[in-house]
């Protein structure tokens, strides 16, 4: 608790100073692949991160959750989708979910030429079948502003996993290998399961079909029946293990991820009543590394004033050692570089 608070602490000085600096050392570092000369960067106080080997990798910021910022902090990034583009959301559970809403995200799919994309659900509700999922994309507008594919609609594919303990593959949907470049555009808020969802959960339950969803869930040892399971730091590590094995498949350099850190309730997006935020929104980051963009969406909740309820919600159930693990097995580094692009 007291490196997570000092971290924490850290990084609300950054934001106020408009600056850039490294987080409190967590070991292993690995290099930033991103590029770094956009104009987007050169309006930042400080240069970002070097990209020689050892390097924390960049993990940009902004307080301006608009349309106009999210376009901004992509291109931040530098990344240029080579060929057919995903962009992963959450459709949201109806009736009354946080799921980022068509206005804002929309501006950002169209400049990738994206394809919207998502699976069906493992527990029931409005999202379990594909007509009825279809129904809510439709619904909540994602129809309106892009092409929607919901990449199991057709089966599933299997993909290897190695280098973790938990699981031998990943289970995603069959329409996952229509796709080179991927976006990971992810609404950051609590979760009933891990504690927090960010990027490593839409990657790691989201692109997941619904028997892959099981198979996470349960750390490995089932694909069919309830998602439920005794284990909680097994499946947080399966769940880490899941984005690695994905991460190998498509290649680092074809994702980037994005977090919207605003409407932060304790409840996922897969709750249709989540329980109301007590934190006031907090920004947009994004990286290419989901454990530092994660892990610095995690500092971030540290230092916010009223955190209470969403701080307990990631304690209590252990949520911080699926960046543990992520790391562990060489998903990426706890460690970032944090520029805030507001000038």
């Amino acid at each position: 608790m007291k490196k997570r608070m000092i971290r924490s602490v850290i990084c609300a000085a950054l934001l106020l100073a408009a600056g850039c600096a490294d987080s409190t050392a967590d070991e292993n570092p690995q290099q930033n692949p991103a590029e770094e000369e956009t104009a987007a960067q050169e309006n930042t106080e400080e240069v970002s991160a070097p990209e020689t080997e050892g390097d924390a990798p960049t993990v940009y910021f902004t307080s301006d959750i608009s349309a106009e910022g999210l376009v901004k902090i992509y291109d931040a990034l530098g990344w240029t989708p080579e060929g057919n583009t995903a962009v992963k959301i959450s459709t949201g559970e109806p009736p009354a979910s946080n799921y980022l809403r068509p206005e804002l995200i929309g501006d950002l799919v169209k400049k990738v030429n994206g394809t919207i994309v998502e699976c069906n659900t493992a527990y029931g509700g409005s999202r379990s079948s594909s007509a009825m999922h279809k129904q809510v994309a439709e619904d909540h507008g994602f129809t309106a502003i892009a092409d929607f594919d919901l990449l199991d609609e057709e089966g599933e594919t299997e993909w290897p996993m190695s280098g973790g303990k938990r699981l031998d593959k990943v289970i995603v949907g069959s329409h996952a290998d229509n796709y080179s470049d991927w976006v990971i555009l992810s609404h950051f808020k609590g979760h009933a399961m891990a504690g927090f969802g960010g990027a490593i959960k839409n990657v790691g339950i989201g692109i997941s079909s619904p028997s892959g969803k099981v198979y996470v869930h349960t750390a490995g040892t089932k694909t069919s029946g309830s998602i439920w399971y005794s284990d909680q730091d097994a499946w947080l590590e399966a769940l880490a293990e899941m984005v690695s094995g994905f991460s190998a498949h498509v290649g680092k350099e074809h994702i980037i991820y994005i977090n919207i850190m605003n409407r932060l309730s304790v409840d996922c997006d897969c709750d249709g009543n989540p329980a109301e935020p007590d934190i006031h929104d907090i920004g947009i980051l994004a990286g290419t590394d989901p454990v530092a963009l994660d892990q610095a969406c995690v500092d971030l909740v540290y230092q916010a004033e009223g955190n209470a309820s969403l701080v307990k919600r990631i304690e209590s159930l252990h949520g911080i050692h699926t960046l543990e693990h992520a790391e562990e097995i060489g998903l990426g580094t706890r460690k970032y570089t944090l520029v805030n692009i507001d000038g």
